[in-house]
């Protein structure tokens, strides 16, 4: 979701009510393409106005100036928004003024805008313009059009990096950190999917999905870091950080044209400086080593080594990682890289010598070309010793530690023929503190130099180490468990008009809820986890029917517990609270928030509930896995809730817009009611 501002002058001046212009044509333009934000008027917190004007200036996405009349300060505005912003700067302007009047004759607009072209609307009718507008936005929103004349005037001056302006809050960065340390993984991809989807619509939200997608990609998750990252880029085509971890992302997701294609926009963007060419050389060529992977991996062992040293993929890969470590000796991730494809392909050679000469037309061809490696292999090792041994004295001197430095410099270690016994102290050493992201990487590589049989008496000895040995055997692979969400309506309160969940159908809910359980069991395999609040009525149901049949259910609470049982448990009365109380002590609980309301930084976005949010929470957790894996069964008679967002209506049609399977018990055929 974008952002907008609005520059124009205020009240009726020279015959145009510009007020009522903003609330026929522009907010309804703005709102029709979901652009939040719109003139300083609407900002009540404390400070300097003019600070949040500079700051609107240059965060929003789009701007839209209205130069009916000659005011100062619309001007001035403008000159502002033209010198830090180099697009999405529109104009409009009113028409059919009689000159008398004193609006802006055709003639009149300041010299400096002669040239730029604007939209009319009629000054008695502004909602005439509206469906001009509404197009005229879509197709600035798509462009990438410089329409700033000082930025279009001076081609190479670079616009300011607004994300270094948009501070993430605070609790925001700890919401994140707190989801990426869940033990549980669905509970941590869900968490993160909830927060990646609030961040969308805050003046931060590029920097806030920023930190989101990290922690995405980090979990593995990478179709959720994928739409991240891509929410990023559509505001900002050309972002570096964000193409960059689209690169990686695809890669990962076995898309290799998209991963490529991503990185070839970070490499040719003339503001990319040497470290981050670097980096994009080294992700390409990690794109080239996984499809030669791919060549040999599936082989009969026999002829591994054979495929593996032929394919072409690995000296197209060995020169991406060079290209990156040529472009910056600092990133010794590059070089690391270089020096393992190249010691492979040495390696297959002197093994296999008839199939390296069978590459080349001759004999001595062959013979040059391996000398010609050789040499390379002596002049990179040395180039990656000085480049480990620099960053090592940089840390020395800032106190700091690198994890991977320490992982890098065990990887040279196990290629230029350290004692055996001697590597595999050294990466004991490393990866004391590594979490299982780097064990699994590390572990993949060396797994790849034991599948080809190189450098074998060290990688054999290295494997061994406790810390593999354990990682190895973690836990056995799992078939991914059907979850089952529940949501519906609460029993009717005595004093409700229209029946929705009278109590005196108790029992008849309770035998809907089982046997949509039990048709659920029957129709799939494998095992089942239940998920649902515990309010009174449909939510306290299916716990209870789930134990009866065996599904162990987590309890989801939007708060905790006291404040909970006020709102959703106590009307019932004591029997229900007593059946809360017993299931809060058996089963696994979850809290979303620490109070009763929302995050402080999350009660400025508009229309959003404790409820709504709690309704995105539970819906994420179980579709974490896939919705392809998730059944929501919904208690619901039908009807829109008077409440909004954040009741049963609302989680039905998330849940339906997800692709969830969606089982609506209709309380109106179950009760009978009118």
């Amino acid at each position: 979701m974008a952002s907008a501002f609005i520059i124009r002058p205020f009240g009726r001046k020279q015959g145009i009510d510009f007020d009522l212009v903003e609330k026929l044509l522009i907010s309804p333009a703005l709102t029709g393409h979901r652009l939040l934000g719109r003139t300083t008027a609407d900002s009540l917190k404390q400070g300097n106005i003019r600070t949040d004007m500079f700051y609107r200036l240059l965060t929003a996405d789009v701007v839209i100036v209205d130069i009916s009349i000659n005011n100062a300060n619309v001007f001035y505005e403008l000159g502002i928004r033209h010198a830090l912003r180099n697009k999405r700067t529109f104009l409009i302007r009113g028409s059919g003024m009689h000159p008398a009047v004193g609006a802006l004759a055709a003639d009149d607009v300041p010299f400096d805008l002669k040239t730029d072209r604007y939209l009319s609307y009629p000054h008695d009718n502004p909602a005439a313009a509206l469906d001009t507008l509404t197009e005229a936005l879509r197709q600035t929103l798509l462009s990438q059009d410089k329409d700033s004349p000082v930025f279009q005037l001076l081609p190479d001056l670079q616009e300011q990096d607004r994300t270094s302006f948009l501070g993430v809050p605070l609790e925001f960065q700890e919401e994140v950190a707190y989801a990426t340390a869940q033990a549980e993984r669905r509970y941590k991809l869900g968490d993160l999917k909830l927060l990646q989807t609030e961040a969308m619509g805050f003046p931060w939200q590029l920097t806030g999905l920023r930190v989101v997608g990290r922690a995405q990609f980090k979990a593995k998750a990478y179709d959720d870091a994928r739409e991240t990252w891509e929410a990023v880029r559509q505001a900002e085509p050309q972002d570096k950080e964000a193409n960059t971890w689209l690169g990686t992302t695809y890669q990962r997701l076995q898309q290799p044209e998209r991963a490529t294609a991503a990185l070839r926009r970070v490499l040719e963007n003339p503001a990319t400086v040497a470290a981050e060419q670097a980096e994009a050389h080294a992700l390409l060529g990690r794109i080239l080593k996984t499809q030669w992977l791919s060549k040999w991996s599936t082989e009969p062992p026999a002829q591994r080594q054979q495929v593996a040293l032929q394919s072409p993929l690995l000296a197209a890969a060995y020169t991406q990682y060079l290209s990156g470590f040529r472009e910056d000796l600092n990133h010794y991730y590059s070089g690391i890289n270089a020096l393992g494809m190249l010691f492979t392909q040495l390696a297959l050679a002197k093994v296999l010598p008839g199939a390296w000469n069978e590459m080349f037309e001759n004999d001595d061809d062959a013979a040059c070309r391996l000398q010609q490696l050789q040499t390379e292999l002596t002049k990179l090792q040395g180039s990656v010793t000085m480049s480990l041994e620099a960053q090592q004295e940089r840390l020395r001197c800032s106190g700091k530690k690198d994890l991977w430095l320490s992982i890098t410099a065990a990887d040279l270690a196990c290629l230029v023929a350290t004692p055996p016994k001697r590597i595999a102290q050294l990466y004991e050493k490393a990866l004391e503190e590594a979490d299982d992201f780097a064990l699994d990487s590390v572990r993949q590589q060396l797994q790849l130099y034991e599948q080809l049989g190189v450098a074998s008496t060290n990688v054999t000895e290295v494997l061994g180490i406790p810390r593999f040995k354990a990682f190895a055997v973690q836990q056995p692979t799992e078939t991914t468990p059907h979850i089952l969400l529940f949501t519906g309506h609460l029993l009717d309160a005595a004093t409700r008009e229209k029946p929705r969940f009278p109590a005196d159908k108790e029992d008849v809910a309770r035998q809907a809820i089982k046997q949509a359980v039990c048709e659920e069991m029957a129709d799939k395999l494998g095992s089942f986890i239940g998920l649902a609040g515990g309010a009174n009525g449909g939510d306290i149901l299916f716990h209870e029917v789930c134990a009866e049949l065996g599904v162990p259910t987590l309890l989801y609470l939007p708060m905790p517990r006291n404040a909970f049982v006020r709102e959703s448990v106590a009307a019932a009365g004591p029997e229900w609270v007593k059946r809360f109380n017993r299931l809060y002590k058996d089963l696994p609980t979850r809290e979303l928030g620490s109070t009763a309301d929302l995050p402080a930084w999350l009660q400025l976005k508009p229309d959003y509930s404790i409820w709504q949010r709690n309704n995105l929470w539970m819906l994420y957790n179980a579709l974490a896995l896939g919705s392809q894996n998730a059944t929501l069964i919904a208690l619901w008679d039908g009807e829109p809730t008077g409440n909004g967002p954040g009741g049963t209506q609302d989680m039905v049609a998330q849940a339906q817009a997800s692709g969830a399977k969606t089982l609506v018990l209709s309380t109106k055929n179950l009760f009978s009611l009118v």
